[in-house]
């Protein structure tokens, strides 16, 4: 059997592995070993296996991973997102469909300090759905904008699907981060004109809201201001080249956590929950990239990723046709296995390809992003729709009818960065040359 074929059949054979159950870190981590070992020798398999595992582990760059987790963790636990919530709803809430503006609105400023996509889609269940109920909003408006809010954190940094991007292609993920601001708020500004869009056809889905008073809105100014001050500080200080990634995160996180105690927002119980709730995502993220260098390592043996590139390259088709149908695999894929594991599984085998089609690594990174922004609210691996569903109790064909408007967000941004793909790059050019 050619070494090809081999590894052909190790690529089915980690699908094969990830349908019994098992997680695809460890799949890819078997499948890698046993496939670099059929290749060279078992001794060599069993040294790459350890070693492999070891440096991702061991490695003081990804410890940038679980920083950012925890930071958004103290955030959701400390109740930071409730207090933006209220600030954005002071001032948007007496417009029809204000309530839901004022959820993308609070989302959005919460994702400067939080990571996570199914966190900020929990957050909002609990906060915005109930007081969306008390109004009359319809549950498909309400339902549908917390699920899809909530993938804006696949986007916007810090992002902890760009930093596991940045570190598989060895990207940088400063500029990452701020090619990604550009088109997350976008997309924000997308949902913002959906909602209104669709409460003026029809009225009933977004009731206005009780008006709030100057006082009362000024007086929320200052959460949002202490949220700003912090995302400055992290991402300023990665643009600037005071802190490495791994330092933006510790300084962002401990940040937050003084913040958080000097308003009596956490205490001993949620601090431990939220250090808690982070290492469980972290190693589940640090075994995924474990896994996928190992199967890297025997896929390069292969020459599998240089063999597509070749191929791919050689099509009689406009690169940008390419790039479509390259979006399309990873669409479909993330739809039966989690994104954020497909995108681990899949960008060794694609990024070669991209680099040879001579497409920026950003521009890149950005479309892969709103293509899991997708994947985590379509059926069947929906995380953040079974979040919400779990949390209001809402069936799942009424929170669906309520995400799909949304969508057209997402894509339209994703055409948009294609017809200019400068959105994403720009920022990134300038500031971090």
């Amino acid at each position: 059997m050619s070494e090809v074929s081999i590894g052909l059949v190790g690529l089915a054979a980690v699908l094969l592995l990830f349908l019994t159950g098992i997680e695809l870190g460890f799949a890819m981590a078997l499948v890698g070993f046993v496939g670099f070992s059929t290749i060279v020798s078992w001794k060599a398999g069993l040294n790459l296996l350890a070693k492999d595992v070891f440096d991702v582990l061991s490695s003081y760059g990804f410890t940038v991973i679980p920083l950012f987790i925890l930071m958004g963790q103290i955030a959701f636990n400390a109740g930071i997102a409730r207090r933006m919530y209220a600030a954005a709803y002071a001032f948007v809430g007496h417009i029809p469909g204000g309530l839901a503006m004022a959820t993308v609105a609070g989302a959005t400023a919460f994702k400067a300090i939080c990571g996570s996509s199914p966190a900020t889609a929990a957050t909002f269940a609990s906060i915005a759905v109930p007081e969306m109920d008390h109004y009359g909003y319809d549950k498909k408006l309400s339902t549908g904008i917390v699920a899809t809010v909530g993938t804006l954190g696949i986007l916007m940094p810090p992002s902890v699907t760009l930093i596991v991007f940045g570190i598989i292609t060895e990207q940088s993920i400063g500029k990452l981060f701020l090619a990604g601001l550009i088109p997350g708020l976008i997309v924000a500004f997308l949902f913002v004109c959906i909602i209104y869009g669709w409460c003026r056809i029809n009225p009933a889905l977004g009731p206005r809201g009780r008006p709030s008073s100057w006082k009362t809105r000024l007086a929320s100014l200052p959460e949002v201001l202490w949220v700003l001050v912090i995302f400055a500080l992290v991402i300023g200080g990665l643009m600037e080249g005071f802190f490495t990634p791994t330092e933006a995160g510790s300084v962002g996180t401990f940040a937050v956590l003084v913040l958080s105690i000097l308003k009596g927002d956490l205490n001993f119980r949620g601090y431990v929950k939220s250090v808690a709730e982070s290492l469980r995502t972290a190693c589940m993220v640090l075994m995924l990239i474990a896994g996928s260098v190992v199967l890297g390592h025997f896929l390069a043996v292969t020459k599998i990723p240089m063999i597509t590139a070749d191929w791919v390259v050689s099509l009689p088709y406009n690169r940008y046709a390419v790039m479509v149908m390259i979006s399309v695999i990873y669409l479909l894929g993330g739809s039966f296995i989690d994104d954020l594991a497909f995108m681990v599984l899949a960008t060794p085998i694609f990024f070669p390809v991209i680099e040879k089609l001579g497409f920026s690594p950003l521009w890149f990174g950005m479309i892969i992003a709103l293509t899991v922004m997708i994947g985590v609210v379509i059926p069947p691996v929906a995380i953040n729709v079974f979040v919400v569903k779990n949390i209001t109790k809402v069936p799942f064909g009424t929170i669906y009818r309520g995400v799909y408007p949304f969508l057209l967000s997402i894509f339209f941004c994703g055409v948009l960065l294609f017809l200019f793909p400068a959105i994403c790059t720009f920022l990134p050019e300038r500031l971090m040359p």
